[in-house]
């Protein structure tokens, strides 16, 4: 059963001031020799936010209050823009369709899945995107950008799909902006009415949702 998702983005001026990155889950074992064997639990990372330092003012609570009750507090998933990390090219770059590989052509493959690479030669780690933003994908073959009338989007899942399969062999890259499909991490929220007109959460944790 799908997860249930609202195609919605929190409000961007409630999450300026928020915290939070990635997480990585790893087992490490130090032997009786001192040395460590260490193992990736997950093969993908995943991303924790807490909103709850961006809230200034009496009208941000009420605005959060509605979007928390709408979205039934952690049933229902939402989108999140990650000030730091939204772009498949570097801060204050232009996105261009050549940014990220996305594979190549064989002839037949018609649907590709956008991704992130993050880092070099040693060990490089493609983050899938399954949350794109519409109308900010460009798409380039062999360095070619191509029209919007030879692809679509699925904004919902990340997945392009070319209208004739790229040749065997041509270079398939992307370039867009993209949101984290999250959840709302608690199901409750604290508020502490220090004054008439204002009040304070301190805490309002989301957490990343994975396929």
């Amino acid at each position: 059963m799908p997860t249930p998702f609202h195609e919605v983005r929190f409000p961007l001026a409630l999450s300026y001031g928020s915290r939070g990155g990635p997480e990585r889950r790893t087992e490490i074992v130090t032997l009786g020799s001192g040395d460590e064997e260490r193992n990736a639990l997950w093969r993908h990372s995943r991303r924790s936010y807490n909103a709850g330092p961006a809230l200034r003012r009496a009208e941000d609570v009420a605005v959060l209050i509605a979007f928390f009750e709408e979205r039934r507090g952690p049933l229902y998933g939402f989108r999140w823009r990650d000030t730091f990390d939204h772009a498949s090219a570097p801060p204050g770059t232009p996105v261009r369709p050549t940014d990220q590989p996305l594979g190549r052509g064989d002839g037949t493959s018609t649907v590709f899945p956008l991704q992130k690479t993050y880092g070099g030669a040693l060990a490089p780690y493609a983050r899938p995107i399954a949350k794109p933003v519409a109308g900010s994908v460009r798409l380039a073959l062999d360095g070619v950008e191509q029209g919007p009338d030879r692809f679509t989007l699925d904004p919902a899942t990340g997945l392009v799909t070319f209208r004739v399969a790229p040749a065997a062999g041509a270079a398939v890259t992307a370039g867009f902006t993209f949101d984290v499909p999250v959840r709302f991490a608690t199901d409750r929220l604290s508020i502490d009415h220090q004054a008439v007109l204002a009040g304070v959460v301190a805490d309002i944790p989301v957490i990343e949702l994975r396929r």
